[in-house]
């Protein structure tokens, strides 16, 4: 189960408790529900995303940077997230199919945008 609030996650336990409990007494079955928690909610702090846009726009221009809307992906950069103010960011590759699918397929130039990024974003960030 995934959700982008720990709100949303506690009301989608408490209506699937409910429709079990449904279930059960419509059935005569004895049920015993329980949760496995999965990862944590990747979401991005304010300061942080406007710092990683900002850089991205310099880097690659205005109309090549986006402010995807929320998705459900599971990332273990939640915990940074949750410890730490961050963000998290992807780097374009172009047409390519999504990575993790067999017909992903990098684009060599993209290294040069993606390598500027992170050094302008250190530099951005230091402390003179």
């Amino acid at each position: 189960m995934r959700a982008l609030t720990p709100e949303v996650r506690q009301l989608v336990k408490k209506r699937i408790g409910e429709v079990v409990a449904g279930i059960a007494q419509i059935t005569g079955a004895q049920i015993d529900l329980k949760f496995q928690n999965g990862e944590l909610v990747t979401f991005n702090h304010a300061k942080q995303s406007e710092l990683a846009l900002g850089v991205a726009r310099e880097v690659a221009g205005e109309d090549n940077v986006v402010n995807t809307p929320p998705v459900l992906a599971a990332e273990d950069f939640c915990h940074m997230v949750n410890a730490r103010p961050g963000a998290f960011v992807w780097c374009g590759n172009g047409a390519s199919a999504q990575l993790h699918h067999p017909a992903y397929n990098f684009d060599d130039e993209a290294i040069p945008y993606g390598t500027s990024y992170w050094i302008k974003l250190v530099e951005s960030t230091l402390v003179a």
